[in-house]
Order: C-alpha cells, then structure tokens, then sequence
C-alpha cells in the first residue's frame, strides 16, 4: 500500500482530515501482540483509548481505502451510542462509495442507527430490502434477512 494507496493524496487528505494515524512494522513488541496482527497490511480503527472498533486485513486500493476508514470511525461513534455522528459516516459511504465493500454494511449499521434513535422497525427492514435489491450476495444482506418480517 505504500506504493500506491497511501501516496494517493485523496487518501493522505482524508487521513489527515479525519484520523491520527500510527504506523508500525508487522512485528512491533507489544502491539502487534496485543492487536493479534498476524498480516500485513492489517488496518485497525480504534478509539482514543485504544479499543478497536474496525479491522481490514490486506491491500486496499485508494477507492477503498477511504470508505474502509469511514466504516471505522462510523463504528467507533456507533460503539460510544453517539448514533447521530455514526449515522453521518454511514451515510457517507452509501452516498459516495456505492460500489465499495464497505457499504452493504454501512446500509445494515444505517438501518440499525435509524431504528435505535425512533425505536421504529421501519429503517431495519428498508435496510434488508436495500440490501436484497443491491447486495444480494453480501453477509449483511444475510444478517439482515430476519428484518424481513418487520
């Protein structure tokens, strides 16, 4: 990634805009160990206590690069129930990667957001049909399947 996604200076604003970034070798005594990398390039969100929130493992091309890192900091806000913030993240992706991996679960947390600020099932299973129209094969379409019945 060093090569060519990290030098991508969409990826370099994004991250500077949005994230404190620690670069470390695979072997790092103890983070390695304590984070259980095993791979590289592993790419962990956590939260400014240290607690992880997100994880991908391997290359990221820059077009997933960003959204994989929303995915992590909409995580990191929803884990904190601070759903607003988290929402917003969630709808980035939706709205600006619709093709990337990361967003059959950004519609799935959306949907869960939606539904634990109204306590309204609705957005649960507009998530699932979302999903089931445009992620058919993806496991969040899976895991969302029983909104189905909402």
């Amino acid at each position: 990634m060093d090569a060519v996604t990290y030098p991508d200076p969409l990826v370099i604003r994004f991250i500077e805009e949005h994230v404190v970034p620690v670069k470390l070798p695979h072997d790092s005594k103890p983070w390695a160990d304590d984070y259980m990398v095993k791979w590289t390039p592993t790419l962990i969100t956590a939260n400014g206590g240290g607690k992880e929130h997100h994880r991908t493992v391997g290359f990221l091309p820059p077009e997933e690069m960003i959204p994989s890192i929303l995915l992590g900091v909409g995580k990191v806000h929803f884990d904190a129930d601070r759903i607003d913030k988290a929402l917003g993240f969630f709808d980035q992706i939706v709205e600006k990667y619709p093709k990337s991996d990361s967003t059959a679960e950004a519609i799935y947390l959306k949907g869960v957001c939606q539904y634990k600020s109204t306590h309204n099932a609705k957005p649960l299973k507009m998530a699932y049909e979302r999903l089931q129209a445009d992620y058919p094969t993806s496991v969040w379409t899976k895991r969302a399947y029983p909104y189905r019945l909402l």
